[in-house]
């Protein structure tokens, strides 16, 4: 089995925080917000995302970065389907 730095654990943790979060930021830009599908679309990935972490064997202190990358994946969801609306 590889080993990897800390370093390159986080940015795969991040990696696949952001792009877990890209289709529920896709899906929530469809629902009214503050509504309850709204908040299930944000808080869904997070029990995948804290499996990852623990797997990785990332310690609480590198949660703002991973938090950073599925804001970022919700961010660019919703970007996609405003572009996809726009266009038909």
């Amino acid at each position: 089995m590889a080993t990897y730095s800390v370093a390159t654990l986080t940015l795969m943790v991040t990696m696949a925080a952001l792009v877990l979060n890209l289709p529920f930021g896709y899906l929530r830009m469809n629902t009214r917000k503050l509504s309850f599908m709204w908040f299930v679309y944000i808080h869904l990935p997070i029990p995948a995302i804290f499996i990852l972490r623990k797997m990785a064997g990332l310690d609480y202190k590198f949660i703002p970065i991973i938090v950073a990358g599925a804001v970022a994946g919700q961010f660019i969801g919703g970007r996609l389907n405003r572009k996809a609306s726009l266009h038909g």
